[in-house]
């Protein structure tokens, strides 16, 4: 009766899945305790630099570079907890006596395949709810070469608009509507597509009655001279809708699935092309998906006799496969943001190959 149900025991499958979870959840945090120290050698020296930063700030950078951290390397965790698992088990015997018992390889990996699946959704959960946030305001943040920042209201980083023969940029861009807000503005002033003059405010604001953008504080610098003079507020952009600088730059790993949605629309009808986001937009469904695929291409590693000496092959071959998938899924997203691959294709095509090569393998091999 065994070969007709797709888990095995209850006491079986939560053995197998706390294993599962336990070394899934135990290299993720090697993982991102050593290179978030990395990480933070690398970065703390500017995070220092800006006057008045300490302790407080440098521990405020872990909070949101950790999510980040966890985000991409959560998939090759759970690849490597699989494979130090199975191999585990195998090397034990246990698999062998888990197929003397009757019980097939794909009942073997259904108790794995429901954790992956449950770590899936965790993953998808923790990127809308954390990781977006934390990207967006760590890219603002840094913007600012980690000084002060204003409260979160929809904080994009370093936008460029066009104004006329001029070009306009800002650190960081808060707030929507006409409600923008602007800080580190830079307006590059050209005359034949000859750059004259460049000028810098502290922030800067969107003024509904005249329908133009103030500068407080600004200073002008003459390239030709070589001199620079302050000239106090500055009026400037009367074409220059306030959604331009909030549609300017859309980062799809700072915002969640439902605001890049909206971002996409607003693009859409303003005329803009969103291939690249429809790409991203996708892969945030079909990249956390990936972790159910670990179980089934490092299966390779749970079968064959581990006294033939191929254990460490067929290891390695697990190891490939999850690492092939990988540079495959960044291949396919690239293609789709030349547009050489539709959006859909871009985000899913690599996830249901693999689907199908571990599948394949599993069955050839085993079944």
């Amino acid at each position: 009766m065994h070969q007709f149900n797709f888990f095995p025991s209850r006491q079986l499958g939560w053995y197998m899945a706390r294993l599962f979870l336990t070394r899934t959840f135990a290299v993720l945090a090697m993982l991102v305790a050593v290179l978030q120290t990395l990480d933070l050698l690398g970065e703390s020296g500017d995070i220092l630099a800006y006057a008045g930063n300490g302790d407080a700030q440098l521990w405020h950078y872990v909070a949101l570079r950790a999510p980040q951290i966890v985000a991409r390397f959560l998939p090759f965790s759970v690849l490597l907890g699989t494979l130090i698992m199975l191999a585990s088990l195998n090397q034990n015997s246990e698999i062998i006596s888990m197929k003397a018992a009757g019980l097939s390889a794909h009942q073997i990996l259904a108790p794995l395949l429901a954790a992956a699946l449950g770590v899936a959704l965790i993953s998808y959960a923790f990127n809308e709810r954390i990781v977006a946030r934390s990207t967006a305001r760590l890219s603002a943040w840094q913007a600012v070469d980690y000084g002060p920042l204003p409260p979160d209201r929809g904080i994009k980083a370093s936008p460029w608009v066009r104004d006329g023969n001029n070009l306009v940029t800002a650190a960081i861009v808060a707030g929507r509507g006409k409600a923008v807000q602007l800080r580190k503005v830079e307006i590059f002033n050209r005359i034949n597509n000859t750059l004259t003059t460049i000028v810098q405010a502290p922030r800067g604001h969107y003024d509904p009655s005249t329908k133009s953008w103030v500068l407080e504080d600004a200073r002008q610098f003459d390239v030709a001279r070589g001199t620079e003079r302050r000239i106090g507020t500055v009026r400037f952009g009367h074409d220059i809708r306030p959604d331009q600088f909030t549609l300017a730059k859309v980062d799809p790993d700072a915002l969640t699935f439902s605001q890049l949605q909206a971002a996409i629309s607003d693009l859409h009808d303003a005329g803009r092309p969103t291939a690249e986001l429809e790409g991203s937009l996708w892969h945030k469904l079909s990249g956390p998906l990936s972790a159910l695929l670990m179980p089934i291409l490092g299966s390779v590693a749970a079968f064959g006799l581990a006294r033939s000496g191929q254990l460490f092959v067929r290891a390695v071959m697990g190891m490939a496969l999850g690492f092939a998938y990988f540079v495959a899924d960044n291949f396919s997203l690239a293609m789709g943001n030349l547009g050489a691959y539709p959006p859909f294709l871009a985000a899913w095509a690599p996830f249901l190959l693999f689907l199908l090569v571990g599948e394949t393998v599993l069955f050839r091999t085993e079944e």
